[in-house]
């Protein structure tokens, strides 16, 4: 099995070559503390995860583990996906680590950490709290906008807020029919889509004084003011003929003064063709429009949660991103924070809104599993007659509620659990690719008496099982697949919040010369 030592590779993280750099803990182990430029694919889904992060089987792929030997189970999976060309990195996470090199908490960490530096060589202005809430007693003309989905507005969100995603913003504000006076206020739930979301406001010429809203919804509540919780945002604003123009001057002014790359639709199909290259193609429009028609082979991916969280949509570095949108603004806003994070990206010349085709394709590995599905039913009675039900939901989740009978296992662990091959296993869970990634293990170990079904506390209520909640089992230090790192930051815990947003602000203070020098924010906007 191919190894490479993490002095070798952390020079190839930032050179012309595309590789992939996958950390296959789980979310917790992740989570407190992974290079900067890995990208999570956990060991328990691997298989659905790897060939939507990285489509192209033979580019170079370095798998890290804790240094528990987790890395050679998942060479074996990704093999049997057909990857041709992974390695082994020495050492595991520890191995970096003792290399000298930071392992960095969080998640989202290159976004995270961009987006400060963007504020400091943007001079990307903000408000506090208490300068908000002085501003709407006094009814000083002002708009605040939630640059997040719809799904975390309605978690939690600042009364009067209305909800455009960040991507949305440049596009949909003229339809707003906003006063050039009034002062627009961007918030999230904590820094980042705070400031990219005004920083892209103005780098796209808004005469409008636009601030961020520091520490967002986070510092709403640190000073003292009450959230929102449950409200469901209002439908975007349609955008007629006109504002379709405005929005195509705006995009083309963007592309001009920042020098972004174009392409035609004859050389997007050259670069389909490319085996030596790796090819995204990202529709940031959203989801309904998406639906509606879009460019083939195009992935949904919202250009602000894009911005916010690439590492979640793609795992290849230096590979081509292809953005594409309708008018050409909402991909250029896209592409220039992608851009600044150190991504090759282009926008594609077409109105993919005209396109037809509503066929949207995902490339899943399907798991074959020589292990026969069991009836809840018929589980319940193979227990009562001695075979071990092993329950492969989330920690949280099992935590929560599970059959009485049942041992909680995640995959990472499968080798730990104390059993004979020749004993009757039954696994479960609420999630069946975690479910199939668990017995895909016991059948490697050499189990043969094999059965799975997928389940929750009423499936197995109803099949006879006794249901019951373990607020301390599995423990904290066997969740590894949780980041309990400020976790309850949103859920009134402002000790969390405190520690979250001094995380965040710390990140720059935590970057090598390398990494720094990756990131490159997008020149000042003269017009400012």
């Amino acid at each position: 099995m191919n190894s490479i030592s993490p002095k070798k590779l952390k020079p190839m993280l930032t050179e012309e070559a595309e590789v992939a750099f996958l950390d296959v803990r789980e979310h917790g182990q992740y989570g407190e503390g992974h290079p900067f430029f890995s990208v999570h694919v956990g060991y328990s889904t691997i298989e659905a995860e790897a060939p939507l992060l990285v489509p192209r089987k033979d580019v170079p792929v370095v798998v890290m583990d804790d240094g528990d030997g987790v890395s050679e189970r998942a060479v074996r999976a990704l093999e049997k996906l057909g990857y041709t060309n992974v390695m082994v990195l020495e050492g595991g996470a520890p191995g970096w680590a003792a290399a000298g090199y930071t392992l960095f908490k969080g998640v989202n960490v290159p976004s995270k950490t961009f987006g400060e530096l963007v504020e400091h060589e943007c001079m990307t202005p903000s408000l506090s709290a208490d300068e908000l809430q002085r501003r709407l007693e006094l009814e000083e003309p002002t708009v605040v906008l939630d640059g997040r989905p719809k799904h975390e507005y309605f978690k939690m969100s600042i009364p009067s807020a209305r909800s455009c995603p960040n991507a949305e913003l440049a596009y949909r504000i003229p339809a707003l029919a906003i006063d050039p006076q009034t002062t627009l206020v961007i918030n999230c739930a904590g820094r980042t889509r705070s400031i990219i979301g005004a920083e892209t406001l103005r780098q796209c010429g808004f005469s409008n004084p636009i601030l961020a809203l520091r520490n967002g919804t986070q510092g709403w509540a640190l000073g003292g003011f009450t959230l929102d919780h449950g409200i469901h945002s209002k439908p975007l604003p349609l955008i007629d003929s006109k504002a379709r123009v405005q929005a195509a001057k705006t995009a083309k002014n963007l592309i001009t003064r920042l020098a972004l790359p174009q392409i035609s639709s004859e050389t997007l199909k050259t670069w389909e063709k490319d085996p030596k290259r790796t090819t995204y193609i990202f529709d940031v429009r959203t989801e309904e429009e998406f639906l509606a028609g879009h460019w083939p082979g195009a992935q949904h991916a919202p250009g602000g949660q894009l911005v916010q969280a690439t590492d979640q949509y793609l795992a290849v570095r230096n590979a081509r991103i292809i953005l594409c949108d309708d008018t050409g603004l909402r991909a250029a806003t896209t592409a220039m924070w992608l851009r600044g994070m150190g991504h090759d990206v282009s926008i594609l010349e077409e109105d993919v809104s005209q396109t037809l085709t509503s066929k949207i394709n995902y490339t899943v590995a399907n798991t074959v599993i020589d292990a026969p599905l069991v009836s809840p039913e018929g589980a319940f009675g193979r227990v009562s007659n001695g075979a071990i039900l092993v329950d492969a939901s989330r920690s949280q989740d099992y935590r929560s509620g599970h059959a009485r009978e049942s041992i909680w296992i995640t995959r990472s662990r499968v080798t730990k659990l104390d059993c004979r091959l020749n004993d009757t296993i039954i696994v479960t869970g609420q999630e069946k690719s975690l479910i199939l990634g668990v017995v895909n293990d016991f059948l490697e170990l050499g189990f043969t008496n094999m059965f799975w079904f997928e389940g929750s506390p009423e499936i197995w209520s109803r099949a006879g099982f006794e249901i019951e909640q373990t607020p301390d089992c599995p423990t904290d230090q066997e969740c590894i697949d949780f980041l309990f790192f400020v976790h309850d930051r949103h859920d009134g815990n402002m000790d969390a919040a405190r520690r979250y947003l001094e995380w965040e602000t710390g990140l720059l203070a935590q970057l090598d010369d390398q990494e720094r020098g990756i990131l490159q924010p997008p020149q000042s906007n003269s017009t400012l």
